[in-house]
């Protein structure tokens, strides 16, 4: 197993061919088939950690199981088995997915809603939200949380802005209660 900051050079290094050669957003997209694979199939890791599998068996099935990847992407996969680190491919694709969103500009949020979000509610919260945090997109999850009463809960990475009912109701009681009223 490697750690995460081994996982960030090899994610590191693919980001830097990825760009070189203009193929940022594809090789994005495959990393994420690729993790989803992994992800789906532990029986995957377990036959290519198998002792009595040859490393040939182990590349064929990495070539022919992900023949319609690019050659950047199949050549990250043979050089993880052949380090003896392809378990976590999955680390290398979160890394290399991090480093293309802070190139592109690109935030996550979690949007928290009494009920669901219209997609002009989540097009007005991803304009607005990505100006307070400095993106140019804001890509949205939303949650549903019956418990919120009304207004909305976003949290994007650690910050968390709260304009929930009960938010505000909170920020009241302390400001009352403080004598800042």
């Amino acid at each position: 197993m490697i750690s995460s900051q081994a996982a960030n050079r090899y994610a590191g290094a693919l980001f830097d061919l990825a760009k070189e050669k203009g193929v940022l957003e594809d090789t994005r997209a495959e990393l994420e088939t690729v993790k989803n694979v992994f992800q789906d199939n532990e029986q995957l890791l377990a036959l290519l950690h198998h002792p009595k599998v040859s490393h040939e068996k182990k590349e064929q099935l990495l070539r022919e199981g992900f023949a319609g990847a690019s050659e950047l992407v199949q050549n990250m996969l043979l050089l993880l088995l052949e380090k003896d680190r392809i378990d976590n491919i999955v680390l290398v694709a979160e890394s290399f997915q991090q480093l293309a969103d802070e190139e592109q500009k690109v935030g996550h949020a979690v949007v928290s809603t009494v009920k669901p979000l219209s997609e002009s509610e989540r097009t007005l919260i991803s304009e607005k939200f990505a100006k307070k945090v400095g993106k140019d997109t804001l890509y949205i999850e939303n949650q549903i949380d019956p418990q919120l009463v009304g207004g909305i809960k976003v949290q994007i990475g650690d910050t968390i802005f709260d304009g929930s009912v009960k938010g505000q109701l909170n920020r009241m009681e302390r400001e009352l209660v403080s004598g800042k009223r």
